[in-house]
């Protein structure tokens, strides 16, 4: 019996309506949220990222304010585009579209943002704030992979989860989510021995390693909920880092690529930026 799927095209667009609803009762008290995304160089998949974020920005009626800059912008240009960002009260939201090209220092670029804009939630006080269980602004990414199983209505406190990968973006911030939601957590990572050993344990499965169709169908265990955060293009198209045709027939729940956590991701920095106009109002 296939997988029932999480479809994230759905939820994103529920969790919209309800941000429309939040943005009118701040515009009817005269505040319209605001959000500035810079954009350094070229990158095609970063144009892409940005450029739907523009369209979600429009749909909830959010000013939306994106910077282009030069692949040859310096680190001091860049510096001084984000302070001018702070310094507006208008903007309530900061995303510096990463990855940055490589003669830019983007940990201390993300580090001028000030917290209460950082609506990625990349700052070093958000993720400190995330590893005490404090009110912070939560990554988008591993905040919308968590709202998907939520809404599923998969059961979290005292099952085993699996994170596959330790990013700074993803994986960490995934595992502590699913700490303070009572789960019990292993994160594996390129090091880990015997990587399959420990997927098939998981009630919850995270994959985020960047490797497409990496993980396979006896890597998991039967009945369990898949969360696939991967995004890899293999012969033009769109695949995630689980293997999906395979893995459906295992597991009791699964996300898409694409088409699944992609989605979330940007409804929630729409929710973060909206946040963000809220508890500055």
């Amino acid at each position: 019996m296939s997988a029932q799927l999480l479809d994230g095209k759905i939820m994103a667009a529920e969790l919209e309506e309800q941000l429309k609803n939040r943005v009118e009762a701040l515009k009817e008290k005269g505040l319209t949220p605001g959000l500035t995304v810079i954009l350094v160089g070229d990158d095609p998949a970063s144009q892409t990222y940005v450029s739907n974020k523009e369209k979600a920005c429009a749909r909830l009626g959010i000013h939306s304010d994106t910077l282009r800059m030069p692949p040859e912008t310096t680190q001091e240009q860049l510096e001084a585009e984000i302070l001018r960002a702070n310094a507006d009260p208008a903007i309530h939201g900061i995303l510096v579209q990463l990855p940055l090209p490589r003669h830019l220092d983007s940990d201390r670029a993300l580090s001028l943002i000030l917290p209460e804009k950082d609506v990625d939630g990349f700052h070093d006080i958000n993720a400190g704030r995330l590893s005490r269980g404090m009110d912070c602004v939560v990554a988008c990414t591993p905040k919308g992979a968590l709202h998907m199983l939520k809404t599923a209505g998969i059961p979290i406190a005292g099952k085993e989860a699996v994170v596959i990968g330790r990013s700074n973006i993803v994986g960490k911030p995934m595992a502590l989510l699913l700490l303070q939601e009572n789960a019990t957590v292993t994160v594996c990572h390129s090091r880990t021995a015997d990587l399959a050993e420990h997927t098939r344990r998981a009630d919850i499965l995270v994959a985020a390693i960047g490797k497409p169709r990496f993980v396979t169908a006896d890597m998991v265990k039967e009945g369990a909920a898949v969360i696939d955060v991967g995004i890899n293009r293999v012969d033009g198209k769109l695949c995630g880092d689980v293997d999906f045709d395979a893995v459906k027939e295992k597991a009791a729940y699964i996300t898409p690529v694409p088409g699944g956590v992609g989605k979330m991701t940007i409804a929630m920095l729409m929710d973060n930026t909206v946040s963000a106009a809220e508890k500055a109002l």
